[in-house]
């Protein structure tokens, strides 16, 4: 996950600065860029196939699948509500998802904007919050830090699991769950950083690197020592957000999943309303830019379906889509990363 941040900071400068210097403009003057647009711009030939098939993946890519599935798995580990004879796991995980797509269709569909800037302002807060309980939660057991180190280090080079066969196969889980974390190479962030109102690709470029050194290297980093350190992962049938409640339950006064729970629906709330807009964007691109709007019915209903569906078929569904988005957006950005260098040269013999 380390190394694929790293090269994944690189993608990302690459992407985001492409997105700003080939983009259109809308009539009314807005910009309007993303991996479509320079495919579709910068490949002549080409471009457009490879444009309209990042759309039609995107289309699935940025479904609310994994984001509805952990909360309402959250919500169920941390609540219990299972305890009730009555209603039983999967109606209660129908009514979470009943009750998010609610919310999150107010939001998509313009209405109580409200929430939108309590979220703005919470999200920020909640970041702090996750910091300290990690940090707090590690220095009250520095003593453990080092052999964690040694431990991650020394499996990661196995050489018996390397001749069992599983080693690779690590390998592959390591690098789709970093690319997960900061979707690097996929093609979201540029949908985002091409609206910028920035005249240099490279300063939003810049900006964009951010993400996989928050990300993966650092929030992913504190989540696995403290996975660790609790001694969660040894405990069967834990996987995904449960064996980080359980972890932070360990180590933080027993309230820690309850204050995880909090923060993971602030983040997973307002996760649901930045897909949507990629969503938007990708079914405008392929029908007409006034039409993307009419892709959030679709996406505020399959939130019900994402909450009830295994965790198994969810990350499946999520990891086929990221490969078919990135396959043309990674052909896209080696073959335009001249743009990018030609900026790059351009701005060092300016100064």
């Amino acid at each position: 996950m380390w190394i694929t941040a790293i090269i994944g900071m690189i993608i990302k400068f690459y992407s985001s600065s492409l997105s700003v210097i080939l983009r259109e403009k809308q009539k009314n003057g807005d910009p309007l860029g993303g991996p479509m647009y320079y495919m579709s711009l910068g490949i002549k030939r080409w471009g457009k196939p490879l444009a309209i098939w990042f759309s039609i993946a995107g289309l699935f890519g940025v479904l609310p699948a994994f984001t509805a599935n952990q909360l309402s798995q959250t919500f169920m580990d941390v609540l219990k509500p299972n305890n009730y004879v009555i209603i039983g796991d999967l109606q209660w995980k129908f009514i979470i998802g009943i009750l998010l797509s609610i919310a999150s269709g107010f939001v998509i569909f313009g209405g109580l904007k409200s929430i939108v800037k309590v979220t703005s302002n919470l999200v920020p807060v909640m970041v702090a919050l996750y910091f300290f309980m990690g940090l707090f939660m590690i220095f009250a057991n520095f003593e453990e830090v080092i052999p964690t180190f040694r431990l991650i280090i020394f499996e990661a080079f196995n050489l018996k699991t390397a001749v069992t066969g599983g080693f690779w196969g690590l390998v592959i889980l390591g690098v789709r769950r970093a690319v997960f974390s900061n979707e690097s190479g996929v093609g979201n962030a540029p949908m985002y950083h091409g609206q910028s109102q920035s005249k240099n690709g490279t300063d939003e470029g810049l900006v964009a690197m951010l993400g996989p050194l928050l990300d993966t290297i650092l929030v992913c980093t504190i989540t696995g020592l403290v996975v660790i350190i609790s001694g969660a992962y040894k405990v069967e049938n834990l996987n995904g957000i449960v064996l980080t409640l359980e972890a932070f339950r360990r180590l933080f006064f027993g309230l820690g999943d309850i204050l995880l729970l909090f923060m993971v629906f602030v983040f997973g709330i307002s996760t649901l309303f930045t897909y949507s807009y990629y969503g938007v964007k990708c079914f405008g691109y392929l029908t007409k830019i006034s039409w993307g709007k009419y892709y959030n019915y679709f996406y505020v209903v399959s939130i019900v379906f994402s909450a009830l569906a295994t965790v198994d078929i969810v990350v499946g569904i999520i990891d086929l889509s990221f490969a078919l988005m990135c396959i043309p957006n990674m052909i896209a950005i080696i073959y335009l990363s001249a743009y990018v260098n030609m900026e790059m040269q351009k701005r060092k013999w300016l100064k």
